[in-house]
């Protein structure tokens, strides 16, 4: 890293003032960070996570858990028809 040479005192302040602005940017973001990673521990998101991946299983297989069902539905009815 090369060291920069300043001429004045207002080039320095200015410089000081970027970099004391990039750090609160930084802890903000880790703040941020944090408060998300703490939310997604929470047991409401833990649940919903949970199912939103269900759904998507149950989605992508929904074709084949009706054609598989259905056999079963039909055969029920006509057994409740017939009386056994």
């Amino acid at each position: 890293m090369e060291s920069k040479k300043y001429s004045s005192y207002a080039e320095i302040d200015r410089d000081l003032e970027i970099l004391k602005l990039e750090k609160e940017i930084h802890y903000q973001k880790l703040l941020l960070s944090f408060q998300k990673t703490k939310e997604s521990f929470e047991p409401q998101n833990i649940i919903n996570s949970y199912l939103a991946s269900f759904k998507t299983t149950i989605s992508n297989n929904y074709v084949q858990i009706i054609q598989t069902a259905i056999p079963y539905i039909i055969g029920w009815f006509i057994k409740r028809k017939r009386g056994r």
